[in-house]
């Protein structure tokens, strides 16, 4: 049985957050955990709270073992844009985008 847990809407682009997505993809809990701990990445912050939320899922669900669960699937959707207007001289303003993303990671028991 696999264990999800989403974070809709994080405040940052999808193309940096599957750059640290990639890292967990596959590894031990423990591990995944320990990697996103110490990676200097803003989106290694958010990642590690998703992470640590589909853990307490997989708790409260009944699992007996936390050592067996592993990162089965990670992966990461584009979300919503907000559009902005950067002021530039003599009146003008130039539009830019702020990206949003859904991270999404999914345990499982290793062995099943």
């Amino acid at each position: 049985m696999s264990y999800l847990a989403k974070h809709r809407g994080a405040p940052l682009s999808p193309r940096k957050a599957r750059l640290i997505i990639d890292l967990i993809r596959g590894k031990d809990l423990g591990m995944a955990l320990s990697i996103l701990q110490f990676a200097p990445q803003r989106a290694a912050k958010l990642l590690y709270k998703v992470v640590r939320s589909a853990q307490a899922n997989a708790e409260n669900l009944g699992v007996e073992d936390v050592d067996k669960l592993y990162v089965s699937k990670a992966w990461v959707d584009e979300s919503f844009r907000i559009k902005r207007f950067r002021p530039r001289s003599r009146g003008m303003a130039n539009p830019y985008v702020r990206r949003r993303s859904h991270l999404c990671v999914e345990l499982d028991v290793r062995g099943e």
